[in-house]
């Protein structure tokens, strides 16, 4: 069944379908999370809370976005919630003052092609993945969701500024701080 049968039938009360779109988009909602926090109890919550919720407003969802712009603003939320509640902000660290004019459309952090299978080759990208996410657990929140949205998640800048309530300049000026602050914190891994 496509996401649209699914998301009508769920929202008459058929219980084996929301089931089945819990399924097919909880490792989504981990992921995310954990990108978010690099702590699996932390991303747990999160898709606890998530899924809560979708049930909770399944009935608000109208289609006119895809419903995966739709799940991502209910994690969004529900990340910024616990990151308050949990006072993650208090260990972070500030690039506001970062030069923002060098390496303006330099790309994200890049992980060798999962096409690649020698040992060393795994080895240094799952050494580089664990510094990234340590790295980005250094990033306030308004710069690490736009960093995760756009780069690890793979939403259009568009849509992930609508998600974080933001104008597209103002998504693109942390989208690009975050991946400064990123690409200096990761030199060492630079090829």
């Amino acid at each position: 069944m496509d996401d649209i049968t699914l998301i009508e039938r769920a929202k008459t009360g058929d219980e084996r379908a929301f089931t089945e779109l819990y399924h097919r988009y909880r490792q989504t909602v981990f992921h995310f999370s954990y990108a978010v926090c690099h702590n699996k109890d932390y991303a747990e919550d999160v898709v606890q809370d998530t899924f809560i919720n979708v049930f909770r407003k399944l009935h608000q969802y109208d289609g006119r976005a895809k419903f995966t712009t739709w799940l991502y603003s209910i994690v969004v939320n529900n990340c910024q919630m616990h990151n308050r509640r949990t006072q993650l902000e208090q260990a972070t660290f500030s690039i506001d003052e970062l030069n923002t004019e060098d390496n303006e459309h330099a790309p994200p952090v890049e992980f060798p092609t999962s096409g690649d299978y020698q040992p060393e080759t795994i080895i240094a990208a799952e050494e580089l993945r664990e510094a990234l996410y340590a790295t980005l657990q250094k990033l306030s929140l308004d710069y690490r969701l736009p960093y995760i949205l756009r780069d690890i998640e793979g939403l259009s800048n568009e849509d992930a500024a609508n998600l974080l309530n933001l104008s597209l300049p103002a998504f693109k000026s942390r989208l690009h701080r975050a991946r400064k602050f990123v690409r200096e914190q990761l030199q060492d891994f630079s090829p």
